[in-house]
């Protein structure tokens, strides 16, 4: 007996269809529409902790302060781009994902309806009755009169009628919700739309951020990105070419509910464009949160708002420098403030530059704009500027302007404090128009404070494109959800072919039947055929049809 012969081993492919094969496979699976929605909800929620965690683009201050109070969570977040969510390399891995398999699976979608379009609706079952809604009656018209009486009633079905050629048959076939998958289209091209725009705003976009004196400051132009405290360029954008503008806050208004809660604030502006630079002529505006100014196609912005406090240095020799300088707000809702201030002394005074250095006048310190005393310790209890106070350190000495490190607006270099160059002088608490004396006859005054406001100026040269494409797709997702595709067909031959035993030539003449199918959802189906069906062939609307 001789051994069964092993089943045949399959040509092994070469390693190009091996490869081929897995590429046309990834590429499927990623163009499909269940991958695409998986996209969709992956990009929603890794916008999660953009909308919940403070961001580097709109305030670093924030990010540092986090980072700073929780160092080892803060800085493994940062590590993983929490702090920068919408520049991450994650988000856009899938940001660029969801872009292809939109295509990948949006542009067969198109050809196929365009198809579908040019297809006339398809011939009618053998057996109506077998659809999930049929029914049958007798009629005296002819077939051909039947027929023509029904497509009058189709108006807005495309419909196609079919003669059988060895009998007086006559068929009518009707579709109608081809928007259906229009509207579907129209939604998911919008929506590739819309990611495209928003990648060329990101692109060829920019915001700036710069803190802007009231009352009175030189305000701020768009000439350089060195005119902003923070500024942020698209991956296209140089910095150069900037919209002209220049801004000028007149006056700031904060309106606070009796909580001490910000209930709106208002910036009052004068603004010039690159038609006003000529003939230097400025025009007035007022600016609010959510209401910004709009400028050839820039948007200024009102972020934010606090207290720069006034302080007059006057020198043993009668000089005077005067200075406000924005402080930053410590987080409580009561806008207490911390912050510095740093004087040069007038040229001439000292005998050389060294000693200039050794004599600058450093203010460090808080600032209340509705004082509260817990003893000799300064808060405030309302944001409102009513009744202001600062609690300051002043410092002698260097100041560390001089030495080409960088240093913060908001706090004095502990390095010089350290190394005895900068040696704190007094410590008071001071209200407006009372002043401090130093050893040597200096006398530092607190004049006040003015308010500033944070303006950003954006430019995104694609916000109308988000805008119209926001609009289709929400048009195109209401056409999706309330146009229903539906299929009705009808049979009309007469009665005497099918049983002559059963109808005298002398009654009814001819057989309707009438059958429908709900090509997406069967909820109403039934209801709307038994209308249908009245519409067309006439009968009770309670009459019943076969399920």
């Amino acid at each position: 007996m001789s051994a069964p012969e092993a089943p045949a081993r399959p040509p092994r492919q070469s390693p190009l269809r091996r490869i081929l094969a897995v590429v046309r496979n990834t590429w499927r699976g990623l163009t499909s529409m269940r991958t695409a929605l998986m996209l969709l909800f992956l990009l929603a929620l890794a916008a999660i902790p953009g909308a919940l965690l403070p961001q580097r683009s709109l305030n670093a201050q924030k990010v540092d302060k986090y980072i700073a109070d929780r160092p080892t969570l803060g800085h493994l977040m940062d590590r993983v781009q929490l702090f920068d969510v919408f520049s991450s390399f994650w988000f856009t891995a899938i940001y660029a994902l969801l872009f292809i398999s939109l295509i990948g699976c949006i542009v067969p979608r198109v050809f196929d309806h365009y198809k579908a379009l040019r297809t006339p609706p398809v011939a009618a079952p053998r057996r109506l009755s077998r659809l999930p809604h049929h029914y049958s009656t007798n009629v005296e018209q002819a077939p051909a009169e039947v027929i023509a009486a029904a497509r009058k009633q189709l108006r807005g079905w495309r419909v196609i009628e079919r003669s059988a050629d060895d009998s007086a048959q006559v068929t009518l076939s009707a579709e109608k919700g081809y928007f259906r998958e229009f509207g579907n289209l129209v939604f998911h091209l919008a929506l590739v739309g819309l990611l495209v725009a928003i990648a060329v705003g990101k692109m060829f976009g920019y915001e700036g951020n710069v803190i802007v004196l009231a009352d009175g400051g030189p305000g701020f132009c768009t000439s350089s990105i060195s005119a902003f405290d923070s500024f942020r360029a698209g991956n296209l954008i140089d910095g150069t070419g900037l919209t002209p503008l220049c801004v000028r806050v007149k006056d700031f208004r904060a309106d606070y509910l009796p909580n001490g809660e910000a209930q709106m604030f208002t910036a009052d502006v004068s603004y010039q464009t690159a038609q006003n630079l000529a003939d230097n002529t400025w025009r007035d505006t007022s600016v609010q949160v959510n209401h910004p100014l709009r400028v050839e196609g820039d948007r200024v912005y009102v972020q934010g708002h606090g207290y720069a406090p006034t302080f007059t240095v006057t020198y043993p020799n009668g000089q005077t420098r005067t200075q406000s300088v924005q402080w930053e707000p410590t987080g409580d809702a009561t806008f207490l403030s911390s912050g510095v201030m740093r004087f040069d002394p007038p040229g001439g005074m000292y005998p050389s530059d060294a000693d200039n250095r050794k004599n600058q006048i450093a203010i460090e310190g808080l600032f209340a704009p509705t004082a509260f005393m817990h003893g000799t310790l300064l808060s405030s209890s309302y944001p409102a500027l009513t009744d202001p106070a600062v609690a300051v350190d002043i410092y002698r000495g260097e100041t560390g302007l001089d030495t080409g490190r960088s240093q913060s607006v908001f706090s004095l270099d502990p390095e010089m404090i350290k190394q005895g160059r900068l040696v704190k002088q007094t410590r008071v608490n001071l209200k407006p128009g009372e002043s401090a004396t130093l050893s040597d006859g200096t006398k530092v005054r607190f004049d006040g404070a003015k308010q500033w406001a944070n303006l950003q100026v954006s430019h995104d040269p694609a916000q109308q494109w988000v805008l119209v494409c926001a609009v289709t797709m929400m048009a195109g997702l209401l056409v999706s959800l309330l146009v229903k595709r539906r299929r009705i067909w009808l049979r009309a031959y007469p009665a005497d072919e099918r049983d002559p035993a059963e109808t005298p030539d002398d009654k009814r003449r001819t057989v309707v039947e009438m059958g429908g199918l709900a090509r997406t959802d069967q909820a109403g189906w039934g209801g709307e055929f038994d209308r249908l069906r009245v519409r067309l062939l006439g009968g009770s609307p309670t009459e019943s049809t076969g399920e």
